[in-house]
């Protein structure tokens, strides 16, 4: 019979214990703004997508306030690969010319952000998509790279069309969403001083947001568990100085150096701590907040 009380089950037991365990890291962070930096390859399985979606939704019901900011450079180079527009990256940073940026641009704020918009919105969520041309949200200006040559040991500046970086976070939006049930989600797409559309590495747009609201953390999603030891084992903790250390004893390298870099610039802004975790775990971002345990590796001032 429809409405019928029945039994409950262990199952429905242990995940009552849960909700319990769960209630003073809830009450730690009500109030607090949390900033997601939502990855390319996190965003690849459905399934994992949708319980993000859920996740999200559930800190703003209990009264914290998430800021997703996404990625999206797989989904960008198979469409660059549909349409024969060859693309190539140096240090990681895709060279973005004016054909480039367009599809850049189309694919972070049109397809993936109105799916990341839609996913939050079905699981009962109130998701408004935006980029940061949106408000003036996030103004940028011309990335300069440069590379010392190894065989004349020249130094010469990269050009890497329109990659950006942010010079200023307006923050006024964001804060008008806080006051209310809308949950932001971001393309890092920056507007320059004359009107120039630049592509910003997501992780980079994450930082800045994050420290230009004051959020309490910052959670950058990506596809590993977190920063390794020697051993190759997670490092659940550690502080800005230890951080350092190990980028210069190499413990810390390759592509974990920027994202690391990301954290420490966070901090340095005023945030709280910020973590690296892998995004493809099953409500990551639960098990980070609302556990003792966490889900990657928490990085802090001291």
């Amino acid at each position: 019979m429809n409405g019928e009380r029945v039994t409950p089950t262990d199952d429905w037991l242990a995940k009552a214990g849960v909700l319990a365990d769960a209630l003073p890291f809830m009450r730690e962070h009500a109030g607090e703004t949390v900033v997601v930096k939502y990855g390319g390859h996190a965003m690849g399985d459905d399934a994992v997508a949708e319980n993000f979606a859920r996740d999200i939704v559930l800190l703003k019901q209990v009264g914290i306030n998430p800021i997703v900011v996404h990625g999206g450079g797989p989904q960008i180079g198979a469409m660059l690969e549909r349409l024969k527009i060859k693309s190539s990256f140096i240090d990681g940073l895709r060279v973005t010319d004016a054909d480039t940026v367009d599809i850049v641009e189309m694919v972070l704020c049109g397809s993936i952000n109105k799916q990341i918009v839609s996913a939050i919105n079905r699981a009962g969520g109130f998701a408004v998509g935006m980029s940061g041309k949106d408000g003036n949200l996030i103004r940028a200006q011309k990335l300069r790279r440069t590379k010392r040559d190894p065989g004349s040991n020249i130094e010469k500046i990269l050009d890497l069309g329109y990659v950006g970086e942010p010079t200023e976070i307006n923050p006024h939006i964001l804060d008008t969403f806080e006051k209310s049930d809308i949950i932001p989600v971001i393309a890092p797409i920056g507007v320059g001083p004359a009107g120039e559309t630049y592509n910003i590495n997501a992780d980079t747009a994450a930082g800045a947001v994050a420290g230009a609201v004051g959020a309490a953390r910052l959670l950058m999603l990506t596809d590993v568990a977190g920063v390794l030891d020697d051993t190759g084992r997670l490092i659940k903790e550690m502080t800005v100085e230890r951080a350092k250390t190990l980028m210069q004893t190499g413990t810390i390298s390759g592509g974990m150096i920027p994202k690391v870099e990301t954290c420490l610039d966070a901090v340095a802004q005023g945030v709280e701590a910020a973590v690296i975790m892998d995004g493809r775990v099953a409500h990551a971002v639960l098990l980070e907040l609302f556990t003792p345990g966490g889900a990657g590796t928490l990085i802090k001032s001291k």
